[in-house]
């Protein structure tokens, strides 16, 4: 691809966005980028990864970003390979180490992971030889969902995080999404605030470089941005939450909340949405939204990582 001879990928693997540099992140979203031109084209099959073999480990449920990664890959030309847990041996009582170095038999390029326990992509990526790309692992990180985020926000600030603001609205206790892009943004140089009940921020919170906020009207304040977590109610503990209900009431983004936000503010959501629970409908199909906009630039971004990854020169970094 166009500059990529003259920039060295030093990361073998992708675990988290805090191993990411400034300079490393405008690469792959300007990679990114060419990869979302050519995503508009007719035909959309560049040959950039023939003959390489990506495989996707998904040892917890998945539809977006699965079919993310799968059209990433095809569309590269690369040979993907899907695997998951009630597909794989791991229900057999097979560790994850065994599973892992039984795909690292097949010699494959690249393997996907996601897991539900925190750490299980570094775990493989100590002791495999082929580059680990972390899918999200239990509360831990989500760093390809914070990088998609980032490509369709730096599209709509015209590449500009400098001096912008973007709120991050939910159950931030348990998403690793809200983790990965409050690192991710704030080293591109933008503000974030978190808004949730008390019940729903994670513990050490307010040590983290944010503003947080309990009252969705004070938070929306002239907000560049705000993003609309899914309720984990899979995640959480009994009595974190009195009822959906009165959460909706205090913490549902809808058309009139924006119109406290800074002119032109967007919304984003990484799925999937409960529609007036987390947001309302007329927001989520409003045009301000950005919704479908970062499934498009999901694709897009995960075609730069799997390219970065898989055909990346060996540095003796990880």
């Amino acid at each position: 691809m166009q500059d990529q001879e003259r920039f060295i990928w030093p990361h073998k693997d992708l675990l988290d966005v805090t191993q990411l540099s400034r300079e490393q992140v405008r690469h792959l979203l300007d990679l990114a980028g060419q990869f979302h031109e050519i995503n508009q084209r007719p035909v959309k099959k560049v040959p950039t990864l023939k003959g390489k073999t990506v495989v996707l480990f998904f040892a917890e449920p998945s539809t977006r970003t699965k079919t993310s990664f799968d059209m990433a890959g095809k569309r590269l030309s690369a040979d993907t390979f899907s695997l998951a847990k009630s597909g794989s041996s791991l229900v057999k009582g097979e560790s994850l180490k065994d599973t892992a170095l039984t795909l690292q038999a097949m010699s494959p390029d690249v393997i996907v992971i996601r897991h539900t326990s925190s750490g299980a992509a570094q775990f493989l990526a100590e002791r495999l030889e082929c580059a680990v790309v972390n899918a999200g692992d239990g509360w831990h990180a989500h760093p390809t969902q914070a990088l998609l985020d980032a490509f369709s926000l730096n599209r709509a600030w015209n590449g500009q995080f400098e001096g912008k603001t973007l709120l991050i609205l939910g159950d931030i206790a348990h998403s690793r999404v809200a983790r990965s892009n409050v690192h991710l943004l704030t080293r591109m140089g933008a503000r974030v605030r978190l808004c949730a009940p008390r019940t729903l921020l994670p513990a050490g919170a307010d040590t983290w470089p944010v503003e947080i906020f309990d009252n969705l009207n004070k938070a929306v304040q002239g907000v560049d941005a705000v993003m609309a977590l899914r309720l984990q109610l899979e995640r959480q503990q009994a009595g974190l939450l009195p009822d959906l209900r009165e959460y909706a009431s205090r913490y549902c983004l809808n058309l009139n909340h924006m119109q406290h936000a800074a002119p032109g503010a967007r919304v984003l959501h990484p799925g999937p949405m409960n529609r007036g629970v987390e947001i309302s409908s007329a927001l989520a199909d409003a045009g301000q939204s950005l919704v479908l906009d970062q499934v498009a630039s999901g694709v897009a971004t995960r075609m730069a990582i799997l390219f970065l990854h898989a055909t990346r020169k060996d540095t003796g970094e990880r």
